[in-house]
């Protein structure tokens, strides 16, 4: 008889825990793989065209929902949450300041991707290493996976009416990873919806992205328009933007249960190159190589230096008129890229200058 036959999977779950904790996870679930009304909900959503450009969430099948066709074998997903909140931040001040550039908190620091997989490959082993060899594989973010739903389904909190996961020790400043397993782990019981009446995310958001409770149009989330969009920003929606340049948090920063929400003690996540106190001007500034060289091991750095100028380029156009902010958009007036002309020649026009 294997090792495995005879494990005590209670007992393991909670040595789990305590494991997780070890790590730095704040919080580790176990859930099953019946995402039905989960893919109903992503299937939906894609049938409006509300992912916009975003075509791997509509690729790789039926994959997303069902983990077991992702990862053969998979009967139980660990899931495991993580804080990321800088301490003594103050994020309000920031987008009050219309010449600073807001950044979403998350990516202030280094980029999570690395760091979670790394410990919930440390979570791997130390299982291993008490129940012998299993079936496993490790998600951040990454490969068709929904993560929120997971999450929710392993007690970690409930989908709030942003879409995020919200949870009532904690509120929502929190990454998410996966590790899917071949063990029959006990699963724990989904968190219910504590949202009741509020609205606060949906009246707070800058574009109004959530069209209804519960439903995200990503062709208007500030967060899709400066990461994931490639091309030019709608310019309906640039006047919205403000000086959000990187993502945005103002649902998260209106919801009442995020006054439960404790900071971070990741070295990691603690801003890195001033960016929770930088100014446009400062940031509109780099080339590409110092963009490069300053963000390397940020998450900001997927998005390209076009973008980055892109992004900074609407929100000095959202800027207070100075001479300061003409003359930072002036030194990009005629920029190799098209895309971060067009975006400049909109911002110069905000300020009533001469095309």
């Amino acid at each position: 008889m294997s090792e495995q036959t005879t494990t005590d999977y209670q007992a393991l779950a909670e040595q789990i825990r305590q494991w997780g904790a070890a790590l730095g996870f704040q919080q580790v679930g176990f859930a099953d793989t019946d995402l039905t009304l989960a893919e109903q909900h992503l299937h939906q959503w894609l049938d409006h065209g509300m992912h916009g450009n975003m075509e791997y969430m509509a690729s790789h099948g039926l994959k997303r929902s069902r983990p077991a066709e992702l990862v053969p074998g998979t009967l139980r997903i660990i899931s495991v949450r993580m804080d990321y909140l800088p301490p003594d931040d103050d994020p309000e001040a920031v987008l009050a300041d219309s010449q600073r550039a807001f950044i979403s908190r998350y990516a202030l620091g280094r980029d999570y991707h690395t760091l979670m997989r790394n410990r919930l490959q440390k979570l791997a082993n130390r299982i291993e290493a008490a129940v012998g060899p299993f079936g496993y594989r490790a998600f951040v973010d990454s490969a068709p996976v929904l993560e929120r739903a997971l999450a929710e389904k392993a007690g970690l909190g409930w989908t709030g009416k942003h879409s995020n996961i919200v949870n009532r020790q904690a509120g929502s400043w929190f990454f998410l990873g996966e590790l899917y397993t071949t063990l029959p782990l006990p699963v724990d019981q989904p968190e219910a919806d504590h949202c009741g009446r509020c609205a606060a995310c949906i009246d707070i958001c800058p574009t109004q992205a959530i069209i209804a409770p519960y439903q995200v149009d990503a062709r208007r989330c500030i967060s899709y328009l400066t990461i994931e969009l490639d091309g030019p920003i709608p310019e309906e929606l640039r006047p919205l933007m403000g000086n959000r340049i990187y993502g945005c948090d103002d649902c998260l920063m209106a919801c009442p249960w995020n006054r439960f929400a404790t900071a971070a003690d990741e070295a990691d996540f603690s801003p890195r190159n001033g960016l929770d106190n930088a100014t446009l001007r400062s940031l509109f500034a780099w080339d590409e190589e110092t963009f490069l060289k300053r963000l390397e091991g940020s998450p900001i750095r997927r998005i390209g230096h076009q973008r980055w100028l892109r992004n900074i380029a609407v929100a000095l156009g959202n800027a207070r008129t100075s001479a300061e902010t003409l003359a930072a958009l002036n030194s990009r007036r005629d920029d190799p890229s098209e895309l971060v002309r067009e975006h400049v020649r909109w911002a110069l026009a905000r300020h009533g200058e001469p095309q």
